[in-house]
């Protein structure tokens, strides 16, 4: 299965058993270092379409600014949600794995698997 891509975090640890986890089962996947890439728009509106989830769904809220943003109350819009992703990409939960089968958050990282 080579149409498999991870947005990846290399310092999670959670990221890391994923991505093992896919290389243990002989995928090799196109690996997007968020952090490093930023993200669109456009990017974060068809992974969300993809997942079939809204945006809060991914927002990462520990270890990031998430609650000082005042993104964690729930009346804020997904617009506002995914411009604060765009601005800061820690904003969105990882590892996130997208291959033919669909889309998953995969925490945990077991979680891929029914994606192969």
């Amino acid at each position: 299965m080579s149409d498999v891509t991870i947005y990846h975090n290399p310092a999670c640890g959670t990221s890391r058993n994923t991505l093992a986890l896919l290389r243990d089962r002989g995928v090799e996947p196109t690996i997007v270092e968020y952090l490093k890439a930023g993200w669109t728009e456009t990017q974060l509106n068809l992974l969300l379409d993809r997942l079939g989830v809204p945006a809060r769904d991914i927002l990462r809220v520990r270890g990031t600014s998430a609650e000082d943003l005042g993104l964690t109350d729930p009346s804020v819009p997904q617009a506002r949600l995914i411009a604060a992703m765009i601005a800061d990409p820690a904003l969105v939960e990882r590892p996130i794995v997208v291959t033919p089968k669909g889309a998953a958050l995969c925490r945990p990282a077991e979680r891929v698997l029914s994606l192969l």
